[in-house]
């Protein structure tokens, strides 16, 4: 009998990417041939399991297809590793690929708003048209008389026509059909979905206002109306690849809220003392060594004024004071650690997305191995791309999408991977200042797509893009108990970057 204990058993499902439950790493402590029996479940996993547990050691599969998720505790701190001389910033490199930052070409006049929305469609629907011909909706109006004759009943069959637009109203009809009005450059049409068409009617209760989507269908005998029979979303590609990258770990982690009174100090030192490698969890430890970039992707501080009463939850006053403490963190945290740090809504910046950088009398107190951009931005990590978007627009997605809540936020990411569009409803909760560029827009698709906001964790896997919405550093607040919202604070996803498998580390403990 080779006996092991938690920490050998952790490990083992940590390097291959798994969750298990600590009954059943005790499980495989006790039992007679431990190596056996991890090596047995690894083989053997099943695309349907998220999390091992005892019910499913004695089973012929287990496993997970997509976010492989470990849970684990930390014990702080006894003790430190060193980082060596070679472990310097340079050997982390970081390039921004896209960022509004010192861009910036709003000053709200009208004709931006026409600028912004023709380019939103003509990014969108270029994309569609690669896949649907297409037709200006000009054309089906000019038509009218010609529909209308050829696709009489009797007379001959109707042909199929499509056309680009963008959806500018959303409407049920007295048998419960889905009538949109769509429109292009040329001009408006409506489109009807059956709900006899039981799957694309499904499809399109997800469809939402200012979304870009193509329409297949006949028209009706007058001309007025398409009768939709095919929906094409400009989504990612089927064909794309899951890719291996660099080496190392990317810890992800937003809404961190400094100054809060709700704001968990201690876990997050414990956090901090990970990241230094005082720990005597040896799986801990092997993580921490592993560590390259830090990612916070919005409301590192609670700020001020957020909403009424706020001054009342608040234990730092002043927004300078909370940014002050927020560096004495980051300086705490070792120099070989590349930190890119995004705003949010909470943070002294403009509240209209997109969202510029920290203003320099800010990111001045922090040290030099932190990066600032602003809100979305895409960077590479030596060879992976992840785009950082705190997620506001998940609040305009749990209210407009079936399926999308709080508790399932990356369901709110999935749809903005179908939309290729990261906030697509203009006028609802999320202010958008109208750009002449729409850089909301996915023409770049990442490897990961890290958002925050909803302070709930999620981990999924879209297309072969891995989707992480990281939680929060923050516990319930009064207003989330009136809306119901239950975070899951002090949870930290890691992500392998030759795998991009994710571990998810908890501190909350």
């Amino acid at each position: 009998m080779t006996a092991m204990n938690e920490v050998d058993v952790l490990t083992a499902f940590i390097e291959e990417g798994y969750q298990i439950s600590p009954e059943a790493v005790e499980l495989i402590c006790s039992h007679c041939s431990p190596k056996e029996l991890i090596n047995h479940v690894l083989e053997t996993i099943d695309i349907s399991v998220l999390v091992i547990g005892i019910e499913h050691l004695d089973l012929g599969s287990f496993g997970s297809d997509v976010s492989n998720i470990v849970t684990l505790q930390s014990s702080m701190p006894i003790s430190s590793f060193v980082v060596s001389d070679q472990d310097s910033l340079c050997d982390n490199p970081l390039t921004i690929l896209s960022d509004i930052s010192d861009n910036s070409t709003c000053v709200g006049e009208y004709v931006e708003f026409v600028q912004y929305f023709r380019n939103r469609y003509s990014k969108l629907s270029d994309i569609i048209r690669s896949r649907v011909n297409a037709r200006p909706i000009e054309s089906l109006k000019k038509n009218r008389s010609v529909s209308s004759s050829v696709g009489r009943r009797g007379t001959g069959e109707q042909s199929e026509i499509s056309i680009i637009g963008m959806i500018s109203n959303i409407k049920s009809t007295s048998n419960g059909h889905k009538v949109l009005e769509v429109e292009d450059p040329t001009g408006t049409f409506s489109v009807l979905v059956r709900t006899a068409d039981k799957e694309l009617f499904e499809l399109a209760t997800h469809l939402v206002l200012d979304e870009v989507v193509g329409f297949t269908g006949t028209l009706t005998n007058d001309g007025k109306l398409m009768i939709v029979q095919k929906i094409i979303l400009p989504d990612l590609p089927n064909t794309m690849s899951r890719k291996g990258g660099t080496h190392g770990k990317a810890i992800l982690t937003s809404d961190v809220h400094i100054g809060s009174s709700t704001f968990l100090e201690e876990p997050w030192e414990h956090f901090i003392e990970f990241l230094k490698g005082n720990t005597d969890n040896e799986a801990l430890a092997d993580i921490s060594r592993e560590v390259r970039y830090l990612l916070i992707a919005g409301d590192l501080v609670d700020g001020i004024g957020i909403y009424p009463g706020q001054e009342k939850e608040l234990n730092i006053q002043d927004i300078y004071d909370q940014y002050k403490r927020a560096a004495e963190y980051c300086e705490e945290i070792p120099k070989h650690i590349r930190i890119v740090i995004s705003p949010g809504n909470h943070d002294a910046v403009r509240q209209a997305e997109p969202q510029p950088k920290l203003p320099e009398r800010i990111r001045a107190d922090f040290p030099d191995n932190v990066t600032f951009v602003g809100n979305p931005a895409m960077v590479d990590l030596d060879g992976a791309r992840v785009l950082l978007y705190h997620g506001r627009s998940i609040d305009d997605l749990v209210a407009a999408v079936p399926g999308v809540s709080y508790h399932a936020p990356t369901k709110g990411m999935v749809e903005m991977m179908k939309f290729r569009h990261l906030s697509p409803i203009y006028g609802s909760r999320v202010s958008i200042a109208p750009e002449k560029q729409d850089h909301f827009v996915l023409n770049q698709v990442p490897d990961i797509l890290h958002c925050g906001h909803v302070h709930t964790i999620g981990v999924e896997w879209y297309k072969n893009v891995l989707l992480i919405n990281s939680g929060t550093w923050q516990s319930q607040t009064e207003f989330q108990k009136r809306m119901n919202v239950v975070p899951t604070p002090a949870q930290v996803p890691v992500v392998d970057l030759s795998t991009f498998k994710t571990t998810i580390l908890r501190f909350d403990e």
